[in-house]
Formats: C-alpha cells, sequence, structure tokens
C-alpha cells in the first residue's frame, strides 16, 4: 500500500511512440497502450519518439524534482546500436567527455561516464529497417546527465550514427524483461528505493 496515496510505473516505452498523453499531432502516445492509467499520471524524464526502453510513469508531481533537480546526480544506463565499427580508442573518447555544440559559439563537454562494448541485447524484438548484417557496434553508456539527444549527440561526435536506442535503468531500476509496451506497477516504497531516494515525503 502506497501511504501518499500515488502511484508509481514503469513501462517499455516502444519505438515509434511519444512520451506523452495528449499531443496535437498525429503519433501514437502513451493512452494507446493497454494500460488503464489513473487519472494525473505523467511521465518523468522523456525518451523521444525513435527511443526505446524504461520510462518512469507516476501520479506524483515531486518525483521529476527528486530525481532529475537533485544534489546528487542519478545514473542512467542505455543500450545503443552504433553505425559501423567502433573502435577501443573511439569508446575511450566517449569515457573521458566529447564537445557537443550548443547554440551558435558554444561548446559543451559532457561529464566523464561508463562506456563499454557490449553484444546484442537477448529477445530484441525487430525493428522496421533494422539491417543487422551491415556493420554496427552495441554499447552499453552509463550517464549521470541527460542533455537534450545527448547519447545521439556523443555518437555524432565520433562519427557514428546511432540506429537504435533503449534505456535499460535508471539507478536500481531496471527494464528487466518488460517486454515493449508493457507496464509494470512498482510499491511507492520500493520504487524510491531502487532510485536510491530516502526523503521522500
Amino acid at each position: 500500500m502506497n501511504n501518499s496515496g500515488h502511484r508509481y510505473f514503469i513501462i517499455h516505452k516502444p519505438y515509434n511512440m511519444v512520451s506523452q498523453f495528449i499531443s496535437p499531432h498525429n503519433v501514437r502516445l502513451l493512452g494507446d497502450l493497454d494500460f488503464d492509467f489513473p487519472e494525473g499520471t505523467h511521465a518523468i524524464g522523456r525518451l523521444d519518439n525513435e527511443s526505446e526502453g524504461l520510462l518512469i510513469l507516476t501520479t506524483n508531481k515531486k518525483v521529476t524534482k527528486l530525481l532529475f533537480e537533485s544534489a546528487i546526480p542519478h545514473k542512467r544506463t542505455y543500450v545503443v546500436k552504433a553505425k559501423y565499427y567502433v573502435t577501443e580508442e573511439e569508446v575511450q573518447r566517449l569515457r573521458d567527455g566529447v564537445d557537443l555544440p550548443v547554440g551558435v559559439h558554444e561548446v559543451y563537454t559532457t561529464r566523464p561516464c561508463e562506456v563499454r562494448i557490449v553484444p546484442q541485447p537477448e529477445g530484441l524484438e525487430q525493428r522496421p529497417g533494422d539491417y543487422n548484417n551491415n556493420p554496427h557496434t552495441w554499447l552499453e553508456l552509463t550517464l549521470t546527465e541527460g542533455k537534450y539527444h545527448q547519447v545521439r549527440k556523443m555518437l555524432g561526435a565520433i562519427h557514428h550514427r546511432c540506429q537504435r536506442l533503449i534505456r535499460t535503468s535508471i539507478e536500481s531500476l531496471e527494464l528487466g524483461d518488460l517486454k515493449s509496451g508493457a507496464v509494470k506497477e512498482i510499491p511507492e516504497e520500493e520504487f524510491f528505493a531502487q532510485l536510491g531516494i530516502t526523503d521522500y515525503q
């Protein structure tokens, strides 16, 4: 039982779906999922239309501030498919931090992060346009920041195109074997414990 009366969910956001319930555009919405979300449910930390994976939904408006405006940065892990073969030297460049243009004359250097080459994730659903026979590399990146389209831009900085992006965890809150489009409700205490947040009342 959640003491606050709020409810907490994780979903495996599918490809070609926006991270919102309402849009003026003709797009797939969170409300198209086969689940009856309570009134006031909203997404925390969006994934763009082409990205997939772990997305938090809740009725608790405090979660955004607790998670993304905290003095302690929270880790987010992504598995990405990069076009062509990524070298160890390029992996090290990502680890050390790369320069991303922001605005006309400004450059932002990404924080040092964890990056490694990994096998293709097991049980991955095929997507239209997947060309697995073409040269590619799967990478796992763990960041403590989330600038606009940051992972895609980081790959671009080492001259590789991001062909697929899947968020697999936020702190200890993991996507696990949740299938694309599936929803899982999590008790309040467990939800905040997995995010490493102790003071949430």
